[in-house]
Parts: structure tokens; sequence; C-alpha cells
């Protein structure tokens, strides 16, 4: 198989399809203004191939922050796409859609994988679509796009999920999480008076979660957040770190971009060398795939702030297309099987 981008900076459809002959399946990344109509041409220009869609920014060896990207899987691979809908009450109803769709694909955990654009309640959605996904071990890799709407197959859906199901023809294929953050001492927190619905630690250990935050850290309250770059909040998830990055100062409380319960534990995470554990990345991912056809990868919009911050961003591009064809977007939140994660990058490598 093969993997396409192209893109427009200034959102121009056919300058960013230019050059993409028969697409097998067809990923779009738009712009607030442009989505609708991008969506619309993109169902002329290509009827029948499964694609799927949503707001945000996309990369090859470039950012495209604004205009809009083109990933399309050609050579070699059988795909399906299609959406799950009412995500933030009850998605398990079009549970019969996936099934329908993996029976269509067929493939196993060695070739086949799933990447989904979500437009929120994100925890539940992957719980619901792993039910699936599951019994065959198949993998799934993707993120949260922008506005709360997503397409496929050239319609828009608000509050819904879009997936589509890829089965490389021509060998293996794999996931990956990168984490770049490790444990601040030995700091260890009970979460209470959460809210679930705003994702709010409310306290810490019985303290203010707020001024537990700033007493270790020494920041203000407008510093918060950017301070979650360095250091957001980590939830042990058996030999995993979960990332839980801080969204907003609510009072005395935290609003964080992911749910925590009454009674989970946290610890305080701090950045690590992020250069040394991008190459040991790359390392393994070409000691795993000594021959890769493709690697579309999902980075959290914190790592773009934070790797634009440190004049990084365009090196960590430089450094990824090292391995290859590789392409992806910038998600508000990135999935990583079932999990919802904060802060990471995910990907899936095609041999």
């Amino acid at each position: 198989m093969r993997q396409f981008f192209g893109m427009s900076q200034s959102g121009n459809l056919a300058e960013a399809t230019r050059g993409l002959g028969r697409p097998q399946f067809i990923m779009l990344l738009s712009n607030d203004v442009q989505f609708e109509a991008h969506v619309k041409d993109l169902e002329a220009l290509y009827p029948g191939v499964p694609s799927i869609g949503c707001i945000g920014m996309s990369y090859d060896s470039r950012i495209v922050e604004k205009g809009v990207g083109i990933i399309a899987f050609t050579d070699g691979v059988t795909a399906a796409a299609n959406v799950l809908e009412q995500v933030s009450t009850m998605p398990v109803k079009y549970i019969r859609r996936l099934e329908q769709d993996m029976a269509k694909v067929g493939g196993s955990d060695r070739d086949t994988v799933c990447i989904d654009f979500c437009s929120g309640n994100d925890a539940c959605v992957l719980t619901t679509i792993n039910t699936v996904l599951n019994r065959k071990g198949i993998s799934l890799v993707g993120g949260t796009g922008d506005k709360g709407k997503v397409s496929a197959n050239g319609k828009i859906y608000p509050d819904a999920v879009a997936y589509g199901l890829i089965r490389n023809q021509n060998g293996r294929v794999k996931t990956y999480k990168e984490n770049i953050y490790h444990q601040l001492g030995d700091y260890r927190f009970i979460a209470s008076n959460t809210d679930k619905t705003k994702y709010i630690i409310g306290s810490l250990n019985g303290k203010p979660a707020k001024q537990v935050y700033q007493s270790i850290l020494h920041v203000t309250d407008q510093q918060i957040l950017t301070q979650t770059f360095k250091n957001p909040f980590g939830k042990i998830n058996g030999n995993d770190t979960c990332i839980i990055s801080i969204k907003e100062v609510d009072g005395n409380s935290l609003a964080c971009f992911r749910q925590v319960n009454d009674s989970d534990v946290l610890i305080l995470l701090e950045l690590g060398d992020y250069k040394a554990i991008t190459k040991e990345t790359i390392q393994t991912i070409c000691r795993d795939f000594p021959r890769r056809s493709a690697v579309f990868s999902v980075n959290c919009l914190f790592r773009y702030k934070l790797f634009s911050e440190q004049n990084y961003m365009q090196s960590y591009l430089q450094e990824m297309s090292s391995l290859g064809n590789h392409a992806g977007f910038v998600g508000y939140g990135e999935h990583y099987n079932n999990r919802f994660v904060n802060q990471s990058m995910t990907c899936v490598v095609f041999e």
C-alpha cells in the first residue's frame, strides 16, 4: 500500500488532491469555514470511496494550520467508513454498523486497524467501539476534531464518531503510543469533589486542587494553563500512565480534558527529554518494521503548542519523516485502543 498526503495552506481542495489517482480510503482535515464545502466537493471528486473527516490541523514534513490536508491510502488496502451517532448519549445504538463493516473488511489483529475522528465523549465512545474490535484484537488510533462535528462518506454529522477500518493487503500493521512525561517526585493524590460531566477536579487529598497544584509548582492562576504543557497530571493504568491535561481554572478547582472520578489516584508528571524520546520511538518502529509503507500519527494540540514554543515542531516533523511516508493530524485528545489520552502521540505503522 501507499500513503498520499496533499495540502493547501489556502484551503484549495483541488490543490490538495492534485496527483491523487485511485484512493481506496481518504481522510479529510479541514478548517471550520470550509469544512462543509470540502466534504461535499471531496465526495464529488471521489464518489463512493470510503472517507472520514474532521476539523483540525494536518501535517507531513510541514504543518497545515488553517487550510486543508488530504491523507489517502492507495494500492493495496481494503477499507470501510461509517459513523456511530449520538455519542454523547447512546453510541452503542449504532454498533451494528461497525459489526457489519468488520465482516465486510475481514482481516485480523495482524493486518487491520481502526482510525477514528470523534466529536466528544471520547472515553465512552472508545469503550463502545472496543467491544467490537476486541473480538479480533484489532487496534485503534484516532483523536478528537474541533467544533463538535465529523464527516463520513460525504455527509457531516454532529455528536458522532467517524471511523475507518483499514486492512493492509500486503503486510502487517501495528500501533504505538509515545509518552514524553515521567513522574515528578513521589506526589500521590486522591481526587474528590469531582464533576464527571465537566471533567473537574475539586480537591486533591482534601485540599482545593488549584492550591495544591500552585503550591508545588509555584505558579499563578494565569500560568497554570501553560504549566500543564510541562506538568500535567497522570493516572496510573496498569503498566501505563494516562496523561491528564488541565483545561482551565474553575474557582478553586481544575477543569481537565479528561474525566477524573472521586477516589482516582493521581500523580504529577514532568516533561522528559522529548528529543531523545522521539529518537527512541523512531528506532523502535524501524526495528519492528524494517520496511514501512506508511505511518499515520495523531499529535496532541498541547504537544504542538509545546514543540512550537520550543522551536522544535518543524524539526520533529523532519525527524519523523525519516520513517518514510509519515502524515497525520493534530487532535484535541488522542485515542489508543480503548484509551482516551492527553498530551501524547499515537500512530499506526503499515508494513
